[in-house]
């Protein structure tokens, strides 16, 4: 059974509002969370960015919930200061903890002062960050001189039985890559077919653990409201790599994305005021095989959303 999850969004909550809102997902029935890790939001109107790590030992400790998180280790984060907050999140809450990296945007890692590398180093560097933060959780002294430098790190609070470090991608190609290193792979909506290969190329490259799914929606009383929420909170959102990987500022995001299209964010945003047709779609996910599936409701004010899914969309989907 496919597991239905709350996505907690730093970049356009308060986090106190967040924590009251995951609470309340895990009383009208779901079963998982998940949240992002953002220095900044991707427009000045959605205007928060909690630090996330902060965030996940309260909401573990508030709920009974798992947690997910992704992060992109070596520029922003020391890949040793990751495996330390794994680390210690993983021996607090046994088994209700995993971990997805990925290689970052500059949006987030620019406020570091040093260069945006080109993506084919990103990679490279977070390969050498999964190594030294497995080999760390293992509880391995790790020394290293690469793209990253670690020094005699070890950790001395290391949880029983180490989480999943999840792969994020967004492309077939990227899948693939993650088969090679990753306990799980989590992905956004798109197209079904290109889901599907996703899963498909995941697998047949030797790819092992749970596949996520993370689901941009909107819903409102009116297909205007859904729609308006949906345009103020997550055009800037549209675009694909390499752009959405390279723009610095929320400011940035803010002007590009000033003349985006209806038509165009609803390529990535389910818009709509029809609870039954947003069951469609994720009993659609269900069917390709996802193991989880997380909920992000686009919109800043999350109980209506949370209370109308719990009762109406949830209870018609295969989930513990």
């Amino acid at each position: 059974m496919t597991a239905i999850a709350f996505h907690a969004s730093h970049e356009q909550i308060h986090p106190r509002a967040l924590l009251e809102a995951v609470c309340h997902a895990e009383q009208v029935g779901f079963d998982a969370a998940m949240c992002s890790d953002h220095f900044a939001p991707w427009s000045e109107r959605q205007g928060h960015s909690g630090f996330a790590w902060s965030w996940l030992g309260a909401a573990l400790q508030a709920t009974g919930l798992s947690f997910g998180v992704v992060n992109a280790p070596g520029q922003r984060y020391h890949p040793a200061i990751i495996a330390q907050a794994i680390g210690t999140l993983a021996a607090m809450y046994p088994g209700r903890f995993w971990a997805a990296l990925g290689s970052g945007e500059a949006a987030n890692e620019h406020v570091t002062g040093d260069a945006w590398p080109r993506k084919d180093v990103r990679n490279a560097r977070l390969r050498e960050c999964v190594e030294i933060i497995r080999a760390l959780l293992a509880g391995e002294e790790v020394s290293h001189d690469g793209l990253v430098r670690v020094d005699r790190a070890r950790l001395w609070t290391r949880p029983e039985q180490p989480p999943a470090l999840v792969g994020a991608a967004v492309s077939v190609e990227t899948a693939r890559w993650c088969a090679e290193w990753a306990d799980g792979l989590i992905t956004v909506n798109a197209p079904t077919e290109h889901l599907r290969r996703m899963i498909d190329v995941y697998r047949e490259a030797g790819g092992r653990g749970p596949v996520h799914l993370q689901v941009h929606l909107s819903w409102a009383g009116t297909q205007a409201e859904a729609e308006a929420i949906a345009y103020d909170q997550w055009r800037s959102n549209v675009f694909a790599p390499p752009v959405c990987w390279d723009l610095a500022t929320p400011e940035h995001f803010d002007v590009v994305s000033a003349q985006v299209p209806m038509a165009r964010l609803a390529e990535v945003v389910n818009i709509s005021a029809d609870l039954g047709r947003h069951t469609g779609w994720l009993q659609d996910y269900i069917e390709l095989g996802f193991d989880q599936i997380a909920l992000h409701h686009v919109g800043q004010d999350q109980r209506p959303f949370l209370d109308a899914f719990g009762t109406q969309v949830l209870p018609k989907l295969a989930h513990p």
